[in-house]
């Protein structure tokens, strides 16, 4: 595991903030999650790293791809899942996943950058099927009575693991952007009235960049300007509580949501996204994410249905 703990111990007074800071790369623990059988996929490893005070962060992020149902893929193309529009997807091939017996039968659209777990009133609903590349997007249908609450995990994937970066436009230490938008039949959109809070930041340069106010975690004066040696980038960790997708879960204090646009996302040449548009942003939904879309890496999102 990746320590360079002296180093840390010695910048550690720049960081005043809640969280656990590590600095350096990440062990790997699993290589790979997922090859694409028709096309290229970037590697998703998933790694350990120990922080100066001993605990252990499993990044992007814990989660549950190798268990959990995955969700019916929209447009997935190393499954050779590719529909030029709605039209041409069966909706009722999609499994209805029963939260309340007697509720309301509830179509979600989802797209994600890169990956998702989605939670109604505490159940997992389904997990992303593809945890990084290439762009997919999905379809689930839940039975649920109003009011009820949807929980996402979102992670923004990294090949440097610990590092908060990829290999990409030229340089090996490239901080990728995040993004989850998603659409429901009952009129249900992502927008600012959602929460959402992030809970491993990275890369940062420069600890003294981030601070905290009012519930958010903010890294929004930290520099994103690519470095050619990421490799001693520090990584600040959070801890979620157990119960962070159940319906009484006391959310107050986070904050809302942040919009951002398809073109900030970079969307407009996928595919994934592009040939559904009608129930993404045409369908009045937004980008949304933690305050921060280029550092902050695994966040989680909360929305009351009333």
């Amino acid at each position: 595991m990746s320590c360079a703990s002296d180093d840390i111990q010695m910048h550690h007074d720049d960081y005043l903030g809640s969280g656990s800071i590590t600095q350096g790369a990440a062990t790997t623990v699993v290589s790979n999650l997922f090859t694409c059988q028709n096309g290229r996929s970037r590697v998703a490893g998933i790694g350990e790293i120990t922080a100066a005070q001993g605990t252990v962060w499993t990044v992007p992020g814990s989660n549950q791809f190798s268990s959990a149902p995955k969700a019916m893929d929209l447009y997935e193309q190393c499954a050779g899942i590719t529909p030029r529009n709605l039209a041409e997807v069966n909706q009722d091939d999609v499994p209805v996943v029963t939260v309340d017996p007697q509720g309301e039968v509830i179509t979600g659209y989802i797209f994600a950058d890169n990956y998702f777990e989605l939670y109604i009133n505490g159940k997992l609903i389904a997990v992303d099927s593809v945890p990084f590349t290439p762009f997919n997007s999905s379809i689930v249908k839940f039975k649920v009575s109003k009011p009820y609450t949807i929980a996402v995990k979102v992670i923004d994937w990294e090949e440097n693991l610990g590092l908060g970066s990829e290999n990409n436009r030229g340089n090996a230490y490239h901080a990728g952007d995040g993004g989850f938008i998603a659409s429901f039949s009952d009129g249900t959109v992502t927008n600012r009235d959602w929460q959402a809070q992030t809970f491993y930041t990275s890369p940062i340069l420069d600890l003294s960049c981030l601070s905290e106010k009012d519930g958010a975690r903010l890294s929004t004066d930290c520099g994103v300007t690519d470095e050619k040696n990421g490799q001693q980038a520090y990584a600040v960790h959070w801890t979620m509580a157990d119960n962070w997708m159940n319906e009484d879960f006391d959310s107050s204090t986070w904050p809302q949501a942040s919009l951002y646009s398809d073109d900030e996302i970079g969307v407009n040449n996928k595919k994934a996204y592009m040939n559904f548009i009608e129930k993404f942003s045409g369908a009045g939904a937004s980008f949304i994410w933690a305050t921060n879309v280029v550092l902050d890496n695994e966040v989680l999102l909360r929305y009351t249905v009333n």
